[in-house]
């Protein structure tokens, strides 16, 4: 009778595994091929149009709850605009730790090799998108909408204290969902065409940015040490109940006029939200569960965010 050892399971896993280098030089090619530069590609000049949307409606937070039916049509339009506007703020402080997190990923790492290139190539992608970020809040006339004091200092801890199948976790996390949503907004002829203009540049580059993430989570979940795996799982988790939190700023209702404390509560009541989180992270969620991030206390962690059914 043969025993099969973990190590022969490892080998074998690690011959499924694509090569690092390959994979790499792809999505350095079609860095080449398809990136843009916002400043030139959008038209910023053009003023909104009236009556469009600035996020599809029912990807507003309070969509078919009982406040959301008492709103006017202008009243939620304006919300839309001021939640694009805290979706954008909350993408840039997470594409802040993620650069960070990935210039200590290739610390270490030959600079010639292609897979640290790709890392730079990110990099540069997401000092692109951090500025049209900001620039598209800005010409949105609305307010700039930092997460809490408590959530920029556990963004700091965990830039601190994450292992490298951590940092990719959260990268990808902080990716797919907004990812989602954003495929959904950007071919919507009801949103303002330079928000469809945004999301556009922001899904075509983020593509190759899943991938590479995907690829390195699914080799460090196979290669890292075991505390560092049983680590990342506690700590995925508790980033997943962060994120699901910021995604929200409760800021934008009382600028809209709304009471704050009753939008917050109807939307922690909305079966329609539930939903439609759930949906943005079941392609992240299913691939986690695959690699076995999804365990022990991370998953009952993943389960309180609401991210996971």
């Amino acid at each position: 009778m043969t025993t099969v050892t973990e190590a022969d399971v490892l080998r074998d896993a690690l011959g499924l595994l694509k090569d690092r280098e390959q994979v790499a030089e792809r999505l350095l090619g079609s860095s080449a091929k398809h990136s843009f530069d916002p400043d030139k590609e959008l038209d910023w000049d053009a003023p909104y149009e009236d009556g469009k949307w600035f996020w599809p409606p029912e990807l507003v937070s309070l969509y078919d709850t009982p406040l959301w039916k008492r709103m006017s049509e202008e009243q939620r339009i304006l919300l839309s605009r001021h939640e694009a506007a805290a979706l954008a703020s909350l993408g840039i402080w997470f594409e802040l730790i993620l650069m960070q997190l990935l210039v200590r990923h290739v610390y270490d790492k030959a600079a010639t090799s292609a897979h640290v290139r790709f890392a730079l190539t990110e990099i540069e992608d997401e000092c692109r998108h951090s500025r049209m970020f900001a620039r598209l809040i800005a010409h949105g006339g609305t307010p700039w909408y930092p997460v809490s004091r408590a959530h920029q200092n556990l963004g700091r801890l965990f830039k601190t204290i994450s292992t490298t199948p951590g940092s990719f976790t959260a990268t990808l996390l902080g990716e797919e969902v907004l990812d989602w949503m954003q495929r959904l907004t950007f071919p919507d002829e009801r949103v303002q065409p330079l928000i469809r203009g945004v999301t556009r540049i922001h899904v075509i580059e983020e593509a190759r940015h899943v991938r590479y993430a995907r690829e390195e989570l699914r080799r460090q979940m196979l290669t890292a040490p075991r505390w560092s795996r049983e680590f990342t799982r506690v700590t995925s988790g508790e980033f997943a109940r962060v994120f699901s939190v910021a995604f929200v700023n409760p800021e934008v209702y009382t600028n809209v006029g709304l009471d704050k404390r009753e939008a917050v509560a109807q939307v922690k009541a909305s079966g329609h939200r539930q939903e439609l989180m759930q949906t943005g992270a079941k392609k992240l969620t299913d691939f986690l569960d695959d690699i076995g991030v999804l365990r022990g206390v991370g998953r009952r962690l993943w389960r309180s965010s609401g991210l996971l059914a």
